[in-house]
């Protein structure tokens, strides 16, 4: 016994696994809705298919990649703050941790909402790791987008970054309409119960908690600038927004903002987007508008006569969370008994047990997978009648949906995906219903990609 407990350490080393390690944090990773887009393993599962699955077909809804700024962002925050450094009588070359100011100069962003340098890079990237993931699968004769530019200028990426010199992928835009019903890649818009101040108010209540400590600091370090909960945000922002522009931003500095203040930050974005998309404004909610993408996805990979193997789309950030709610997945409440999701975000401190992160939900090009997998050969699984199996992933981590978790690795068999599906539609109904639509030829159905939609080659 004694000889192996003088071996471990030595094993240790040789696996190079120390025992003890050093705290390490990246802010740009609790940006909630302006990180970069990283893959935060949540959970920490395997991404490749279960040992004996092939998956024999995938549908991706993805959010754009990195802007300049987020016009309400700019606007309220962003502007505001260096309009401010440029009227101020305030000395900043002698106020300890923010004496970069007295250089600093904001990036220049003629118009907001355009697609970054580094946003066009994670497009085609994102395309070759897809590539790369299934080298079986036919490349997508379509990609679609929302009309928007940024969504637009990303499919346009995500296409460049796939396309061979023997194929051509064709862009299909669908119009992001206010009376489209659920048949567009933003419902959203189209849904008179939505509206995108939603949360607002609980954020900003947790906001003046955990920024007066700052305002204190920052107060005492320079006094004669007029300091507000808004100047900290816009601060924070600017981390993000300067560094897809700039490639980085000294507002990220670890002397500037301390690891739980930057927690803190990415809670009060948790807060608004969990009302806003989220569990907050009721599962039925937003469940309803998220759930006819699941519908038409599962129906288009399940179909026979489908003549593709990949489906891409590119939305607004509003509807991958929306998704994730109809799949009833990072609810807090699960598991719990009990269906009290506001009682999980409390506004005067962090939940930091909480399943609902912004930052792994909806960085920028955020992405939802459903797969279609054959699992003839997975042990366990080779005598099923039907050997077809569905998985979710989120940013290339497996999900396990919440009552359908029959096949390999907790996927979903084609038989418990139908009853997943219409339990799912039992307990978030119809859009129509739930929106409140009050136009006339509203749908609850999309079907924006078996319409006869003309799409556009994109140029090499």
């Amino acid at each position: 016994m004694l000889l192996l407990a003088l071996a471990l350490p030595f094993a240790f080393a040789q696996n190079q696994q120390p025992l003890y390690s050093t705290y390490t944090f990246n802010p740009l990773e609790h940006l909630a809705g302006i990180a970069p887009y990283f893959e935060p393993a949540d959970p920490p599962r395997e991404p490749s298919p279960p040992q004996g699955c092939k998956v024999t077909k995938a549908a991706y809804l993805v959010r754009h990649a990195a802007i300049n700024a987020n016009d309400f962002d700019y606007e309220s925050y962003l502007e505001p703050f260096t309009q401010k450094l440029d009227n101020t009588s305030q000395k900043w070359s002698n106020t300890s941790d923010l004496s970069f100011l007295a250089t600093w100069f904001p990036p220049a962003i003629e118009e907001e909402e355009m697609l970054t340098r580094t946003g066009r890079l994670e497009a085609s990237q994102l395309a070759v790791q897809l590539s790369y993931r299934y080298p079986d699968l036919r490349l997508p004769s379509t990609v679609w987008a929302s009309s928007a530019e940024r969504t637009v200028a990303s499919a346009k990426g995500f296409i460049r970054g796939i396309e061979r010199e023997d194929n051509t992928i064709n862009l299909t835009t669908i119009y992001e309409g206010k009376e489209a019903g659920a048949n567009s890649l933003t419902p959203y818009s189209s849904c008179p119960a939505y509206h995108g101040s939603m949360g607002a108010e609980q954020s900003q209540a947790y906001v003046k908690v955990f920024t007066a400590p700052i305002l204190a600091r920052f107060k005492a370090y320079a006094p004669n600038f007029n300091w507000t909960s808004s100047d900290v945000i816009g601060m924070f922002e600017y981390c993000g927004y300067e560094t897809v522009i700039r490639g980085s931003s000294p507002f990220c500095s670890a002397d500037l903002f301390t690891p739980d203040e930057w927690l803190q930050f990415e809670y009060s974005q948790d807060i608004m987007y969990y009302q806003n998309v989220g569990y907050g404004h009721g599962e039925e909610f937003t469940g309803a508008v998220g759930l006819p993408w699941v519908n038409a996805t599962v129906n288009l990979l399940s179909s026979e006569d489908s003549e593709e193997d990949m489906y891409v789309s590119f939305t607004h950030r509003e509807l991958p969370p929306m998704v994730l709610v109809a799949l009833g997945l990072f609810n807090n409440s699960a598991l719990t008994g009990a269906n009290l999701p506001n009682a999980t975000m409390p506004l005067d401190r962090v939940n930091h047990h909480r399943t609902w992160i912004s930052s792994y939900i909806l960085p920028f090009l955020t992405n939802i997978a459903i797969e279609k997998m054959n699992c003839s050969a997975s042990f366990g699984f080779e005598n099923t009648t039907d050997p077809t199996y569905y998985r979710v992933l989120v940013n290339r981590s497996p999900q396990t949906l919440p009552s359908c978790y029959d096949g390999p690795a907790e996927s979903c068999s084609a038989k418990g995906m139908e009853t997943f599906l219409r339990g799912r539609t039992e307990v978030v109904g119809e859009y129509s219903e739930r929106c409140g639509v009050d136009y006339s030829n509203s749908t609850d159905v999309l079907s924006i990609y078996t319409a006869n939609v003309k799409g556009k080659a994109v140029g090499r």
